[in-house]
């Protein structure tokens, strides 16, 4: 309970203060109408929640970017074109789709630095569409572990989103499960795992955001 009441993100402070605002103003037409947007300011309230996630240690893994659930498990994939390098390796993309229930707080998969940002304007459909990650407005994300393996993250508007938040700056140092942003009402994040990583997540599976382990560095006995 602690955690939900003080537990909010910062972009959520002016939707919760208009909608009671608006609950106020509402109740003194009629108490049914104000009570109605009283609701909805309870709903904001739960939708921008930011709930501590319990991080789990080593630096041989990655972690979950988003709360959600896995849509989306694609291995041999290519990095986004304006993340690429020509080094031409592969990864798995797995795709978690965030719906108005979920977290939307989006959190650093790894330790390491930001290597780049690429924002890209674009269309606003259902976020479960793969295409979305192509045509849909996003933020894409380039992490380089300790280790210089590469990983990416792409925050993906969905039906009802219409705004990306990326806290992140070029060669900025983070820290695994880190608060770097939140994607509002609906949206979709892929992740893009370096293949020396075994993943250790399904199709289907729920997310916790900073919590869940989608891979780990795989050793040199079983890489051999």
């Amino acid at each position: 309970m602690k955690d939900f009441i003080f537990s909010i993100h910062k972009e959520g402070y002016k939707f919760i203060a208009i909608s009671l605002a608006v609950s106020f103003i509402a109740t003194s037409f009629s108490f049914g109408l104000g009570l109605f947007f009283l609701l909805i300011t309870l709903y904001i309230c739960y939708f921008f929640r930011d709930p501590k996630p319990s991080i789990p240690s080593g630096n041989d893994i990655i972690v979950s970017p988003a709360h959600g659930t896995v849509t989306m498990v694609q291995e041999r994939s290519e990095l986004p074109e304006s993340l690429r390098d020509s080094s031409k390796d592969h990864y798995t993309k797995i795709s978690i789709f965030l719906s108005v229930f979920d977290v939307h707080v989006n959190r650093n998969p790894v330790y390491g630095g930001v290597v780049k940002l690429n924002y890209i304007p674009g269309r606003f459909i259902t976020a479960t569409l793969d295409k979305s990650s192509d045509i849909n407005e996003r933020q894409e994300i380039l992490l380089e572990t300790a280790d210089k393996h590469k990983v990416a993250v792409v925050q993906i508007a969905g039906l009802i989103a219409r705004r990306i938040v990326c806290d992140l700056k070029q060669h900025d140092i983070v820290s695994m499960g880190e608060n770097f942003g939140i994607i509002r009402f609906g949206s979709r994040v892929d992740i893009y795992v370096p293949s020396n990583y075994e993943v250790l997540i399904r199709k289907g599976q729920t997310m916790t955001g900073g919590e869940t382990v989608v891979a780990r560095i795989q050793s040199k006995k079983k890489n051999a």
